[in-house]
């Protein structure tokens, strides 16, 4: 994330430094250096982004410990350091003059308030709606987004697909969906000097985590909840920690100074009404199975171009039809909860929003569809848990039915994440599809071919070399997908959508998705490179 050139943060450790700021960083002790009132120009946790003037926040780490690099940012011009309780301020063998010492009880919490205050709250001068949720959150992003600019109404945004700042869109470089606290606040502060006026914030269930405090500090004013399904248990420890973390976005609009503050549920998920019970806050349902709810479903008809729905709008006592542009069935519920989100947050009807909806744009990754004159389909999606595969294949595999296609699927499992899904990954695709290439996903330290390995037990309908390949080198998956491919049949290319890198232990090698696939086709004769 890159903060715009006409927007240099520079401010007095003092001027933002207030007691309040304190007692919410945990703040036990600080030790001046050679200036008493230093000037920070900004807020790093890695000490080689360090400028003169900036904060290093020692953070603990998974793989290394930020203390171990004190001595670097204060090497490179750091004016301030921020360190849990171990530091020891008066062993003076440990500080340094020309720097302020700040010793906290935890500098994740530090790094939250501090940020917050620095960039001058600016959560609390934009209305803040957080999406969370297993599945849809960047695609719910962009389209409340979309509606909310076609309505002529100055909006950013932060997904793990692309983020807006009110003037430009830009992909975002970093594979975390929700970004440290010091890149959220900076990012909502150059929002504000841009004039927006809504955010729309994805909040993953690691950035609303207190163990993180990645959005610890941010005020939100409305919370939708797409679904709970099993995911990042390796972090999370367990399914009731990982769905309580979730609804920390939900807790949090208590703290919202704003009206209307409210929540949107899937009233379809079992934790629907858990998710009611975290808040205060009036909270608004959508089904696609018809339950009597704000926003619900009653007939869907779904294609490859669009999706064709008729729903029941309670509240508002009307029946609107809704015709988008976003191939999958799974983009109906999309649309049905931003539609409930934007409609709620301006008083209006759903019905009033329908004509929108044939302009809203598909995310990028997310069932994007590719066309240079080959015989087959050719679709690409981020689609990466045992939930997302249950909604992507069995509306895919109908429609092959109906013209005798066979699918042909290209997919992996992220490295040091949880692994139980992977055997449940190899199950829904070995049910729907009838050729498996498993292929890297994001190894990072694990073996690629161990990965590869426990998806396939999974798989006990296919034969290794008939129809189920491992293939861990990706590029070589996808035309081996694309070789066996017959006409009519579907190539559908999982798990890494929108992403700009694959991650190995030794290194992160540049790599997307959908150019990769352009140019497998190419090379077979199928448009240009």
């Amino acid at each position: 994330m890159t903060q715009t050139k006409n927007t240099p943060y520079q401010r007095r450790l003092k001027d933002f430094l207030d007691s309040n700021t304190a007692q919410r960083a945990g703040i036990l002790d600080l030790k001046p250096g050679n200036d008493e009132n230093p000037l920070v120009t900004g807020m790093e946790y890695d000490s080689r982004k360090i400028k003169p003037g900036n904060i290093f926040f020692a953070l603990p780490g998974l793989h290394t410990d930020g203390t171990l690099y004190v001595k670097d940012a204060l090497e490179r011009g750091a004016s301030v350091i921020v360190q849990g309780e171990n530091l020891n301020l008066n062993d003076q063998s440990s500080r340094h003059p020309q720097a302020a010492f700040i010793q906290v009880k935890d500098p994740r919490v530090a790094m939250s308030a501090l940020a917050d205050a620095f960039y001058d709250h600016p959560s609390r001068h934009l209305t803040v709606i957080g999406v969370t949720g297993t599945e849809g959150k960047s695609t719910c992003v962009y389209l409340i987004y979309q509606l909310l600019s076609l309505l002529g109404l100055k909006t950013g945004y932060l997904s793990t697909v692309s983020l807006g700042d009110g003037l430009t869109e830009i992909w975002n470089p970093e594979h975390q969906t929700t970004p440290e606290a010091t890149k959220v606040h900076e990012f909502l502060a150059i929002m504000r000097k841009n004039g927006v006026k809504y955010a729309v914030l994805e909040a993953s269930s690691h950035g609303l985590s207190k163990r993180t405090m990645r959005l610890g500090d941010v005020i939100f004013d409305v919370g939708l909840m797409t679904n709970v399904n099993h995911e990042h248990l390796e972090f999370h420890g367990s399914w009731e920690q990982y769905r309580s973390d979730i609804a920390e976005l939900f807790r949090a609009l208590d703290n919202s100074n704003q009206v209307p503050s409210f929540g949107v549920v899937n009233a379809d998920d079992l934790s629907a009404s858990w998710f009611k019970d975290a808040t205060r806050q009036k909270t608004f349902s959508y089904s696609t199975k018809g339950a009597k709810v704000d926003l619900s479903i009653e007939l869907i008809n779904s294609s490859n171009d669009g999706n064709y729905y008729e729903v029941n709008a309670e509240p508002w006592e009307e029946k609107i039809c809704i015709k988008d542009r976003l191939p999958g069935a799974f983009n109906a519920w999309n649309v049905l909860a931003s539609l409930l989100v934007v409609s709620n947050l301006l008083s209006r009807s759903p019905g009033e929003l329908v004509p929108l909806i044939p302009h809203l744009k598909p995310v990028r990754g997310r069932m994007n569809r590719l066309e240079q004159g080959q015989p087959f389909e050719v679709l690409v999606d981020y689609a990466h848990t045992p939930s997302s595969f249950q909604a992507v294949f069995p509306p895919l595999r109908e429609q092959q039915n109906t013209k005798n296609g066979r699918i042909i699927v290209v997919f992996g499992s992220a490295g040091e994440r949880d692994t139980k899904k992977r055997n449940e990954q190899g199950k829904i695709a070995d049910q729907y599809s009838d050729l498996i290439i498993l292929a890297d996903e994001d190894p990072r330290k694990e073996d690629p071919m161990t990965i590869l390995k426990e998806i396939a037990k999974g798989i006990s309908n296919k034969t290794k070399e008939k129809d189920l390949f491992l293939i861990p080198d990706r590029p070589e998956a996808i035309r081996k997908a694309f070789s066996l491919a017959q006409n009519g049949d579907l190539v559908l290319l999982l798990g890494k959508g929108h992403e700009n890198s694959i991650i190995y232990a030794q290194e992160t090698k540049p790599y997307d998705e959908i150019k990769e696939a352009e140019a497998a086709l190419a090379e077979m004769g199928y448009g240009v490179i």
